[in-house]
């Protein structure tokens, strides 16, 4: 049997790797779980600073496995908790997930990438959210992280009408943080990964944590939230010995604690 979900360590990087070729990377419980045991593993390792989740050249995900939901009725979806009960592993993660995308992300695809901390796409890549074409709605986020991504209006848009986003709209309206010649993705991708794993990870956790509570809070709140983290961190060791390194005209060496 194939394994769906691929896993590779390089250096301080772990990368994730989704391996259904003959489906387009569709997503099942299998690829999930899969993901989400692979994050487990990672987020276990102290020697990894950085999570890297990619697909293939010609799909990161087309979307969910539509032979694997359309027997679905509403209470197997509510009793088994789908979606909510593995998916969103991803999103509960605490060292940083970068989605490295080629292809189609599409409807679960897309609201994968978008569960991720930031999202690099090859020039090739093409988002979309088509569930209105099959008679459901996006059920991952769709409606909610695109949005606050994108806007409103260009959210409706893909939502409504299924129409797809090239990677050059997609950063230019917001939804991801870099664009990337394909054949270059992965390399890049990784080497970005690599320097935020080369930093001190209770502060790259405290950062990723930071971020996210601006979507979760008003503005006064979240700068306190800010502040107290960036007092706390004054309780470091990698503090005192980046600052030192400054002083001193150095490369920091920080041992995560």
């Amino acid at each position: 049997m194939t394994q769906v979900v691929l896993t590779e360590i390089h250096g301080k990087v772990g990368l994730i790797r989704i391996n259904r070729p003959e489906a387009l990377n569709a997503l099942n419980n299998d690829v999930v779980d899969g993901i989400g045991a692979a994050i487990d593993a990672f987020e276990a390792d102290e020697n990894i600073g950085c999570i890297v989740l990619t697909g293939s050249e010609k799909a990161f995900a087309a979307g969910a496995d539509i032979g694997f939901m359309k027997d679905f009725d509403y209470m197997h979806a509510y009793q088994t908790d789908f979606i909510t009960r593995n998916w969103e592993r991803i999103k509960t993660a605490r060292k940083p997930v970068i989605a490295a995308v080629a292809g189609f992300a599409l409807g679960g695809g897309c609201e994968m990438a978008m569960m991720c901390d930031m999202i690099f796409a090859a020039d090739t890549a093409k988002f979309g959210q088509p569930e209105v074409r099959i008679g459901i709605l996006p059920g991952a986020g769709g409606t909610q992280r695109l949005p606050r991504a994108i806007g409103k209006a260009k959210a409706m848009d893909m939502c409504l009408t299924a129409r797809m986003m090239d990677a050059a709209e997609a950063e230019q309206a917001g939804l991801v943080a870099r664009v990337i010649p394909a054949g270059q993705l992965l390399e890049e991708t990784l080497k970005a990964a690599q320097t935020i794993a080369g930093f001190s990870l209770p502060v790259v956790m405290m950062i990723k944590e930071s971020v996210n509570r601006a979507f979760e809070s008003s503005l006064n709140e979240g700068l306190l939230f800010e502040r107290r983290a960036f007092h706390a961190a004054f309780a470091l060791e990698d503090q005192k010995e980046g600052m030192a390194a400054f002083a001193e005209k150095r490369k920091a060496t920080f041992t995560n604690r």
